[in-house]
């Protein structure tokens, strides 16, 4: 089972609070998965398979091909965001350094 110290260490960096409630519920969840992992994990020669990146092989697919078109101008961008730094949006740090 996932400590719920983890996981408010882990709140707390992505920025966002929960109560004690929610830290509970959120740990049964994550016992769900783990326990569904691991029934994952017993499937035989399951190493052998070649994991994949898509839903479906592309090879019989056909992507269209990208155009010019009209575009926004920094004005129309900018006229949308809450704070804004020299032509810039301005988001808060989600990084530690």
């Amino acid at each position: 089972m996932i400590e719920k110290d983890k996981l408010k260490e882990y709140a707390q960096k992505l920025m966002f609070d929960m109560d004690e409630k929610e830290y509970e519920t959120l740990q049964k969840e994550f016992d769900v998965i783990i326990r569904r992992m691991d029934v994952i994990d017993k499937i035989p020669n399951l190493h052998e398979v070649k994991p994949m990146s898509f839903p479906f092989l592309l090879d019989d697919r056909s992507l269209r091909n990208d155009e010019v078109g009209d575009y926004l101008t920094v004005g129309e961008v900018l006229s949308n965001a809450k704070h804004q730094v020299n032509d810039q949006v301005k988001v808060p740090k989600v990084v530690e350094e």
